[in-house]
């Protein structure tokens, strides 16, 4: 039996594109869409990107500055919770910091760093409270779940996120 090779790799090819087209459309339409919208209608979010992998998923949100990050985490982690399943989620928060709260957080950074470490979470606050004095429009928020402390820093139309997990690790936050 002789086989001729352009019905062979044709029909290799097309049963390829059906299998990935499919898997992609899949993917988009059945997964991705449906989280993006649930991300879309979060309260505080003003726009967001999504990349889904087989094992995590990394998001971008940009934020209202009165948005209150704990609420738009939980209502993500809730109400995406079909489409998630057991992969892990990274948030990255977009947002609008100024040089000073830059810097102001850098000076904070210290403080809030050791608490975080001995699991003092309680000093959090109280050394924010502390900082802010010296800067007369800072308004800053903390707020815990956990998994996170959630801290918001804002002056005037300047506004930064910080997202600080809870687990103990080595090195830098992912948010800094």
């Amino acid at each position: 039996m002789k086989l001729r090779l352009l019905p062979v790799v044709l029909s290799v090819i097309i049963s390829a594109g059906v299998l990935f087209g499919g898997w992609f459309a899949y993917t988009s339409f059945a997964m991705e869409n449906p989280l993006s919208d649930i991300i879309s209608k979060v309260p505080g979010v003003t726009s967001s990107t999504m990349k889904l992998d087989k094992d995590r998923v990394d998001i971008e949100v940009s934020l209202q500055a009165d948005a209150n990050l704990r609420t738009v985490v939980e209502r993500i982690n809730k109400d995406g919770a079909s489409i998630i399943g057991k992969r892990t989620v990274n948030i990255q928060i977009k947002d609008n910091p100024s040089e000073k709260l830059n810097e102001w957080w850098s000076k904070a950074l210290f403080e809030v760093a050791q608490a975080m470490e001995t699991k003092h979470y309680a000093d959090i606050p109280t050394t924010l409270q502390k900082y802010a004095s010296d800067i007369p429009n800072m308004k800053v928020e903390s707020e815990m779940d956990q998994t996170y402390v959630y801290i918001r820093l804002t002056d005037g139309d300047a506004t930064k996120f910080i997202m600080l997990p809870r687990s103990t690790q080595m090195g830098v936050w992912p948010n800094e």
